[in-house]
């Protein structure tokens, strides 16, 4: 049920809260601002009411967090790998058992429906039991071929970056908050967390349950306000960076890391692509469609947003999608029952109206949705299927991140792929074909990071062992699995080397020693030697 709307007299006599102002008041003593900081309140895309005031922080605040995540990182490096296990562990635990409470902050924050908010819990869980059953094996020091055998012993070594900084969007605030922050944790650094405004009160909930799982205070800290002041602050003082969001932001702040030389890994936009092939099973890639292109009512970076289906089942399969998509059920109740929810806010709903009536203006047939549901809450959007687009449209090639498909028709496989890898993007791609071996073989042929094979994206994101990013213009490094850990680490080599020296000895001359160095490399090619 929907929490009370409760008049805070200490903030605002006049104004009433979708949250309860003593949990916000709870909340806002983690965020790093000064005592009578201003405060931002945003709305709930539900209904537009107000969520709760949240003190915003200045660039100097982010230096003051820093600072103190820095003191902290020195001592928590030091702890345990066993300990570190514990905590994410027990967190695990917490986020299943308080999952209530998430869900509500989710669903308020960001507008979708409770099953997709329900994606954001599973995950946090699953990747807080990966990295805590895997850092230790992922970090260990590991023996390395040295220049000779039993001479030449190396060993490469992990070491946390230090303090790592985290900008996180608005789209899946609990997801997005924290599972970055785990593995740099688990890794040995601290974390400074710039969560979007829209997103503050789920990623702040995400830290209080953290710090009751054992995780010492100082080690994450949070942040709150716009990007371009504290978003960028925590971009310019951080050892390392992990950024969500657009790929133009993401440019910018890879052009702000260059000239420190600082690393950083960086998600961004996509232009999806699911082909349903000549063999697949029309059932299950409707049902697949329907919940790859309006989950979190599109506003999901690997959400589906162009269909390109095969001429000899185009026919069938768009009238199953079309009578799918009429039968959806929009709301924002903060119950289990809607199959999509709301639009975050204006921005969004101007940049989705804008790609379909451009489309609509340039001669692209709307299938099915394709308006604005006021009568739901400010922000709902129809799920919305067109065909007929083209390169004209700037629903063809530009990330329209909301609940709006564009439909294709191919005859071959080849052409298939070449529309699929006709784009800058290349974040998330999926196939669907009752020849699993088929599907895997234009699987790899496609140019994204991760690709579904009878599954639209859940498949790839819920793997975690595995890792996920973007191809092209849609990322630059991985979260998940082994690279998503070492990314916040720096590797050493340590190699030692054992009774001779790489060097002429015994008197040998320089000519000599080239020589028998060359009849030993052949040696070690022969032998098989890597």
């Amino acid at each position: 049920m929907a929490p009370d709307l409760i008049a805070d007299p200490e903030t605002d006599p006049t104004a009433t809260y979708a949250v309860d102002p003593a949990l916000a008041r709870r909340l806002a003593k983690r965020v790093v601002a000064a005592p009578r900081a201003p405060h931002h309140t945003s709305r709930t895309p539900l209904s537009g009411a107000p969520l709760a005031p949240l003190p915003q922080s200045t660039r100097a605040d982010v230096a003051v967090a820093v600072d103190a995540a820095r003191a902290a990182q020195r001592a928590w490096a030091r702890t345990p790998m066993e300990l570190r296990e514990r905590i994410f562990l027990r967190y695990h635990d917490l986020v299943l058992e308080r999952q209530v409470e998430l869900l509500d902050s989710i669903q308020l924050e960001s507008g979708k429906t409770r099953r997709q908010a329900f994606e954001e819990v599973a995950d946090v869980a699953l990747v807080a039991r990966h990295y805590a059953r895997s850092a230790a094996a992922y970090l260990h020091p590991r023996r390395r071929a040295g220049l000779f055998p039993v001479l030449t012993q190396s060993v490469e070594h992990h070491h946390p970056r230090g303090v790592v900084g985290i900008v996180a969007p608005w789209n899946y605030p609990l997801t997005l908050a924290i599972t970055d922050a785990i593995p740099a944790l688990l890794a040995g650094n601290a974390v400074v967390l710039r969560p979007d405004q829209q997103a503050s009160l789920t990623a702040l909930h995400a830290v209080d349950l953290l710090t009751e799982a054992g995780l010492p205070e100082s080690v994450l800290q949070v942040v709150l306000g716009d990007g371009p002041t504290v978003g960028q602050a925590v971009v310019d003082l951080a050892d390392y960076v992990c950024y969500t969001g657009s790929t133009a932001t993401g440019r910018e702040v890879a052009s702000s890391l260059a000239g420190r030389l600082v690393g950083y890994s960086l998600e961004l936009g996509g232009k999806n692509a699911m082909y349903v092939a000549d063999d697949a099973d029309l059932g299950r890639a409707v049902e697949g469609a329907v919940r790859a292109c309006f989950s979190s009512a599109g506003q999901l970076c690997v959400s589906v947003e162009r269909l390109i289906v095969h001429d000899a089942v185009a026919d069938e399969f768009t009238a199953r999608l079309v009578e799918a998509v009429k039968q959806m059920r929009l709301g924002g109740d903060l119950a289990y029952g809607p199959d999509m929810g709301s639009l975050v806010g204006p921005t969004q709903l101007e940049r989705v109206s804008a790609h379909v009536e451009d489309a609509r203006a340039k001669g692209a047939t709307v299938l099915v949705g394709g308006r604005a549901r006021p009568d739901l809450g400010p922000y709902f959007y129809e799920p919305t299927v067109v065909t007929g687009v083209t390169a004209a449209m700037d629903l063809r090639d530009d990330e329209t991140f909301g609940p709006v498909v564009s439909l294709y028709r191919v005859r071959t496989d080849e052409e298939a792929i070449r529309l699929a890898n006709d784009t800058d993007y290349g974040l998330n791609a999926s196939v669907y074909s009752r020849n699993v071996m088929r599907g895997r073989r234009i699987a790899t042929a496609i140019k994204a990071g991760t690709v579904n094979v009878n599954e639209g994206y859940a498949a790839a994101w819920g793997s975690v062992a595995s890792p996920m990013g973007g191809m092209k213009q849609s990322g630059v490094g991985r979260r998940h699995g082994r690279e998503g850990i070492l990314k916040y680490t720096e590797s050493q080599n340590v190699t030692a080397q054992y009774l001779l020296p790489i060097t002429p000895v015994l008197g040998m001359s320089q000519e000599t020693w080239a020589k028998v160095m060359t009849g030993a490399l052949r040696a070690l090619k022969a032998t098989g030697r890597r």
